[in-house]
This record gives structure tokens, C-alpha cells and sequence, in this order.
């Protein structure tokens, strides 16, 4: 008799399935509160703009079975949504009805934040509490491991390449991620020292300003600044300072501008347009040429990276 499969849970933020699901994705963003009428509308006209691409679904799920291709036999993969179909209670579920016993959960972002991985973990272990399921251990973090640091100086590398000579030599690169409610931070997430709204530190700002910092020495050196995007709209003040004005900052001593938005590995809105419209916006407005990084996707290299995560996990992990 064989053992069970390992399980491996892949968790991802959500993505509407299409331009009628819109309404409902944000709704359930916004924990049951609907957008409103002209906030919904901007949304749909920034949707249309990138072609009503809504590819974060068919990402995670290459993402998901590569993964289980490169960690080989006897482990089996699944899909747990944060705000859409199929949803982490229902990827649990599917785990259970397989038999799955023993199963690790790893979310599609490297850097740790209370308000964005432990999230995850909850619903994985509210789900487990209420109707059973695989017993779990948790990748909480793989923003400084040396594979993911390599594969992000190589699309670095490869961003700089489409540089002009002169530009190239003295481009700068900014990292940067989702950024976060303040509120967030004032209330027990640690530390947050460089993100221009508070005296404390922060591990997530620490965490993209790690990132940044072993990326640019894989590379050498390279002037490089972090930046936080894709903020929300409430009344509280969010990380800063956003991309858009790190772009201005930088446009008076580089010709050219790399970013690398290291928080994310997968295209969706907040890449299609935060940084595809907006910023290049901003950009041309500033008179500097940006360009970023293709994101990981299911780039096979990426994939091999999350296996070594995931082994290395496992290896270091007491047992689920």
C-alpha cells in the first residue's frame, strides 16, 4: 500500500473572471461592500484599458502544476483563492475528498506581512477546524532565498539589456511591492522605518528593502530605490513613497529607470496598468525611459525556485 500524496497548497490573491465579475471581486475585496457606482466604473475602464485581460487564474494554476511537476512523485497540488473561485476553503476541501493527509500551503508572495500572508494561513486553518482536512505547515516567506535573489537579478539583467548604451550605464532600478495600510503596521505588524509614515520598522519594508538590497549585489551594485504601488482608496495613509514618485525622483540624475516589482510574481491589474499605464505615464511626463521586468509567471525557472522553497521548507519544518 502506497502513501498518500503530500499536498501542496498554492494560494493567490483572486482575480474577477471577467468584466461582469467585477462588481462581485471587488465586493468581496472590500469584505461585502460594494464599490460604488463611479468607483466601479473607473475600475472597469482601467480592466478595459489592458484589454479586459484577467489572466491571474490561469498563472496560478501553471504556477500550481509545475510545481508539482518539479517536486516529483507523491506530491499533488491544488488551488485556494483569497477572493475568488476556487476559494482556499474549497482547495482544502478538494484536498480532504483526495485523501491528502499531510500538505504544506505556500502563498504567490515572497515578502511577509501580517495583513496579507497570516490572512492566508487563517482561512487555510479555519477551514481545517471547522470540516477536517490535511494537517499544514506554512512557507511563510522566500523573498531573500538565493534562487528567487538570482532569478530576479537575471530579469534585471535582462530589463537593462533593452536599454540603449548610455542609458544602461547609468540606469537606475526601483523594487517595489503592494503597498500597505499604515494601520496595519501600528497594530502589531513590527517595524516600519523606511516607509516615510511612522517611527517604527517594519518586516515587510524591511523585507522588499532585502530583497532590493541582494538583488542589486547579485548585479554588482546598481542605484536602486524601493517604491510601493497599487495603494488603496481610504481615508488611512498606506506605504509610501508610491512608485510614481520615486520615478520623478530618480528622472533627475538617470536617464532610464528599471522596475522590478518584486512583491508580485504574476501579471494582473496592478502590473497591466499600475505600472504598464500609469507609471509609463508618470514617466514620459518626467522625461525618462522606464521599463520593468517580465514577472515569473510560470517561467519553469521560477517554478524550480518555489520547489527548492517548498524542499527546503520540508526539511526544516516539524512533520504536519
Amino acid at each position: 500500500m502506497t502513501d498518500p500524496p503530500f499536498g501542496i497548497l498554492v494560494m493567490a490573491y483572486g482575480t474577477a473572471s471577467g468584466p461582469d465579475d467585477v462588481e462581485r471581486y471587488y465586493t468581496d475585496i472590500r469584505g461585502g461592500r460594494a464599490p460604488t457606482p463611479e468607483h466601479l466604473q473607473e475600475l472597469q475602464g482601467r480592466y478595459a484599458a489592458i484589454g479586459n485581460r484577467f489572466p491571474l487564474l490561469e498563472i496560478t494554476t501553471q504556477q500550481a502544476k509545475g510545481l508539482a511537476r518539479a517536486l516529483g512523485e507523491g506530491f499533488r497540488s491544488h488551488l485556494g483563492m483569497k477572493h475568488s473561485p476556487p476559494f482556499i476553503a474549497e482547495g482544502v476541501a478538494r484536498m480532504r475528498e483526495d485523501g491528502i493527509e499531510r500538505a504544506v500551503g505556500i502563498v504567490m508572495a515572497p515578502h511577509w506581512s501580517g495583513m496579507s500572508i497570516e490572512t492566508y494561513v487563517d482561512r487555510v486553518e479555519k477551514s481545517v477546524a471547522e470540516d477536517g482536512g490535511p494537517s499544514f505547515t506554512f512557507v511563510r516567506k522566500f523573498h531573500d532565498h538565493p534562487g528567487f535573489v538570482r532569478f530576479l537579478a537575471g530579469r534585471v539583467s535582462d530589463a537593462l539589456a533593452q536599454l540603449r548604451e548610455e542609458e544602461h550605464a547609468h540606469a537606475a532600478v526601483i523594487f517595489s511591492a503592494h503597498s500597505l495600510p499604515q494601520r496595519t503596521l501600528e497594530n502589531g505588524e513590527t517595524r516600519c522605518s523606511h516607509c516615510h509614515l511612522c517611527a517604527t520598522s517594519c518586516a515587510y519594508v524591511d523585507g522588499l528593502r532585502e530583497t532590493a538590497e541582494l538583488v542589486s549585489a547579485e548585479l554588482g551594485g546598481i542605484d536602486h530605490m524601493i517604491g510601493w504601488q497599487s495603494a488603496g482608496r481610504t481615508a488611512d495613509p498606506w506605504l509610501g513613497p508610491p512608485v510614481e514618485e520615486v520615478i520623478g525622483e530618480l528622472a533627475d540624475k538617470h536617464p532610464a529607470i528599471v522596475v522590478c516589482s518584486a512583491g508580485f510574481v504574476a501579471d494582473h491589474l496592478e502590473i497591466l496598468y499600475d505600472l504598464d499605464i500609469e507609471a509609463q505615464e508618470v514617466a514620459r511626463d518626467a522625461g525618462v525611459k522606464l521599463v520593468r521586468t517580465e514577472m515569473p509567471n510560470a517561467d519553469p525557472a521560477f517554478v524550480q525556485v518555489l520547489a527548492d522553497v517548498v524542499r527546503e521548507h520540508l526539511a526544516s519544518a516539524p512533520s504536519p
